[in-house]
């Protein structure tokens, strides 16, 4: 599923995929659900283009889906940042699905709804999340923005409390609730531009809804 990419992705990719699909980018929502229509199989598996499945995680795969014991599975994605993986800093999210009544929902951060009980599989993916700490920062502002407009279509105003406290409560919630500052100061340098993420987002609300962008 690709939407027009500019580099070699379409050339690197029709060499292995079976169906290229191909659909301008609006939403994340809208873009997986319209790939959905075209899988046929008892069972989805839904894959960035910066994610590896490794062969332990593929056995386990294999086996919940013989088991059949749940209508979904969650998978854990540590962050690849600073040339080494977070263990620490990690999102556990539904990615393994049995397709029957499934959809997305949202815009930025889109959630796979799943009508079955859910599992949830041991081995990591590998996600290659940042090439580096200015890439980190950049996707952090481009999905600001991003955010930021849609909070404002919901009517949502930028309190001193999504200001302040907020982005603090990022800070703790990534450094110390998830263990961040195991993972020295990569999980450091993390936790801090999550927060900073947060803040990021308000303060472009508030520019948004003040006509000053």
């Amino acid at each position: 599923m690709d939407s027009y990419s500019t580099d070699r992705t379409s050339e690197i990719a029709k060499n292995y995929a079976t169906t290229f699909l191909q659909r301008e980018f609006d939403d994340f929502s809208s873009q997986k659900n319209f790939a959905l229509k075209y899988a046929t199989c008892d069972w989805v598996l839904f894959l960035d283009a910066d994610e590896r499945i490794t062969y332990p995680l593929q056995i386990e795969i294999k086996k919940a889906i013989e088991r059949d014991e749940f209508g979904g599975y969650t998978l854990r994605f540590p962050h690849f940042f600073m040339n080494r993986f977070l263990y620490h800093h990690y999102d556990e999210v539904l990615r393994l699905v049995k397709r029957e009544g499934i959809h997305f929902s949202g815009t930025v951060h889109e959630k796979l709804q799943c009508p079955g009980k859910i599992g949830k599989l041991k081995n990591n993916v590998l996600h290659f999340t940042y090439k580096g700490f200015h890439n980190y920062i950049t996707k952090k502002e481009s999905y600001a923005w991003f955010q930021a407009e849609q909070l404002n279509k919901r009517g949502k105003k930028a309190t001193y409390f999504y200001f302040f406290f907020k982005p603090m409560f990022r800070l703790f919630k990534s450094l110390i609730l998830k263990g961040g500052f195991r993972d020295g100061i990569p999980g450091l340098a993390v936790s801090v531009a999550n927060a900073y993420g947060v803040f990021s987002r308000y303060v472009k609300l508030h520019l948004i809804r003040k006509g000053i962008r």
